[in-house]
């Protein structure tokens, strides 16, 4: 075990693109944690879908030794996180696990709104900041400007800021002398209990579950008996470990120390991320401080595309769970698609992860419906329900009010597109709450909106009207009264509950005109007419109509009288008409 005062649990936060994976090469690096064989770019980043995406989806833990200017050899557990807002709760519970956190800055474009958002995450945990500004070797960079917008966009003081270039390893060493310097080290009961914080959990298919954890006080080996708190399911450890940065056994994990832990458990449901791990003789008094539970956002359908294909899908779903604790799942069934899981995410990124990692990692092909957010509706008869399905709607006589989620959006942007991402904000229907320039050319725009108008295309759209210079973030302020209608695809004249969605009245007819255009692109032609519609209860508002497949069965007619053309063309329309009966 190492000496509590020598150990230095801190985690690297930023804006997305900001250089925190580099920055995690060069420690590793700077420490000798991999060797110069092995060294790859973004090694942290332990999924290919992280490489190939170039962003970090997973926080991931390494355990680093430094010898420091003062000769002293000093233990850090050093966690990556993303930086996409739809992986917030990842940052979350890596900061829970640390006591310092590195504050990276892109010197190029200054601070941004996931800076922001991921500061105050910080500041909640009564972490050390320790302000870093990357990229300063690149020609475009403005060190100063970006100190100045971390002392007046967030408030903190800059002047302890260290200049790095991740990319050339510049300032490196000074990033970890300030780590051992200002981060304090961890604070540990004085009852030695056992007492360690389960902070993520993968799923080996030869040994089981492995639990990530930190330990909060007290000492885990193997052979000891322990205890998972929440479920007060009973286990031996068959093995303790940290990570360098692959999995490494070792004696055992004493107090402050991040490291994974083997105890045979088979039963995926009997992990739960924010549980705590203790002795089964002397157990803790009391749990550890969890994490906040995880509210998603989106909600969509999930179905094997064979129906065959269920239980494999099921089991890939149980074991994708116990890797993201942000996603949520149970099962449904459609009358188009058979059996499939309503799933919950943070956001549409998350959702697309989440399904390209069920096909990659578990092989399953899969059909996901349209994304919806929660509403809360209140029927005729003063029940209140929460609905995230559109088959779940209430039918309109019925449903007296219905609520949509609101959220708080903050937009960093160059004052220069200012005039654009106001009619942006104002189209989505959002309230101007503020408009502030807290630094030179810069302003920050905060809006309330509904969240089902920024979950769609709105990053995309004010990338493209800011030059890919603005950014955004939001969190949840509540629910709004709304005019909220269920829109209908039919197809053929049958309803498909599948493509159901909710929508606001004011969006309901170009909404409807976009999904029969699309489908009317996508199916197939037949040997008749099939007719797309979109509806609000009985209400057609658009209509699209893939044509037949029509033989030429007057070919072979070269002049002569017309009713023998007509006879043709009639005998081809009735078996035409017993296709569709």
């Amino acid at each position: 075990m190492t000496d509590l005062s020598l150990i230095r649990n801190f985690c690297i936060i930023a804006h997305i693109d900001h250089g925190k994976s580099t920055l995690a090469d060069r420690i590793l690096e700077k420490t000798g944690a991999v060797a110069p064989g092995d060294m790859r770019a973004q090694y942290l980043d332990q999924m290919d879908l992280e490489r190939e995406r170039g962003i970090t989806i997973k926080a991931t833990a390494v355990r680093i030794v430094y010898r420091a200017r003062n000769g002293l050899a000093y233990h850090c557990n050093l966690i990556d996180t993303p930086g996409h807002v739809d992986f917030s709760y990842e940052v979350s519970r890596s900061l829970a696990a640390c006591e310092g956190a590195l504050l990276v800055v892109d010197a190029t474009q200054g601070v941004q709104a996931q800076t922001l958002a991921n500061t105050y995450m910080a500041l909640e945990h009564d972490l050390e900041l320790i302000p870093v500004i990357n990229k300063v070797d690149l020609a475009a960079a403005r060190p100063d400007d970006a100190c100045r917008e971390l002392e007046d966009v967030i408030g903190i003081d800059a002047s302890g800021a260290i200049l790095c270039s991740a990319k050339t390893g510049l300032g490196v060493e000074e990033i970890l002398e300030a780590v051992v310097a200002r981060v304090r080290p961890p604070r540990t009961p004085a009852d030695g209990i056992l007492r360690a914080l389960i902070f993520d959990s993968t799923f080996d298919p030869y040994r089981g579950v492995v639990l990530f954890c930190v330990v909060r006080s007290g000492v885990i080996a193997a052979g000891d008996q322990i205890v998972l708190m929440a479920g007060n399911a009973r286990y031996e450890v068959a093995e303790v470990g940290v990570f360098a940065p692959e999995m490494r056994p070792s004696a055992a994990l004493g107090p402050g120390e991040v490291g994974y832990l083997i105890a045979g458990i088979k039963d995926i449901r009997a992990v739960r991320v924010g549980d705590t791990v203790t002795h089964a003789q002397r157990r803790a008094p009391e749990p550890l401080k969890g994490y906040r539970e995880v509210k998603p956002v989106v909600f969509a359908g999930v179905y094997p595309v064979d129906a065959d294909a269920y239980d494999n899908l099921r089991d890939a779903v149980e074991k994708l769970k116990l890797n993201d604790a942000s996603f949520l799942c149970e099962p449904e069934s459609s009358q188009a698609l058979g059996f499939g899981f309503r799933c919950g995410f943070l956001g549409l990124l998350h959702m697309e992860i989440v399904q390209e990692r069920l096909e990659r990692e578990f092989g399953a092909s899969l059909i996901t419906t349209f994304p919806n957010v929660v509403y809360r509706v209140r029927t005729t008869d003063g029940a209140e329900e929460r609905v995230d399905n559109p088959a779940r709607m209430p039918d309109a006589a019925a449903i007296e009010l219905v609520e949509e989620p609101i959220v708080e959006v903050t937009v960093l942007t160059p004052a220069q597109y200012l005039g654009n991402v106001i009619p942006l904000c104002q189209g989505k229907r959002g309230t101007q709450k503020s408009l502030a320039f807290p630094h030179q050319n810069h302003a920050m725009l905060v809006y309330t909106m509904p969240l089902a108008e920024i979950l769609i295309d709105f990053h995309d759209r004010l990338k493209a009207v800011s030059q890919g210079y603005a950014s955004f973030n939001y969190e949840p302020c509540g629910y709004a009264p709304a005019d909220i209608v269920k829109l209908d695809i039919l197809i053929n004249g049958e309803p498909v509950d599948a493509l159901s969605v909710l929508v606001h009245s004011d969006n309901a007819a170009s909404r409807g005109r976009q999904m029969v255009e699309r489908l009317k692109e996508n199916i197939p032609r037949h040997q008749f007419k099939i007719p797309l519609q979109a509806a609000i209860g009985g209400k057609i508002i658009a209509r699209e109509t893939i044509n037949a497949f029509r033989k030429d069965v007057i070919a072979k007619c070269y002049g002569g009288d017309i009713t023998r053309e007509r006879k043709l063309l009639e005998k081809q329309a009735k078996g035409k008409k017993k296709m569709r009966t």
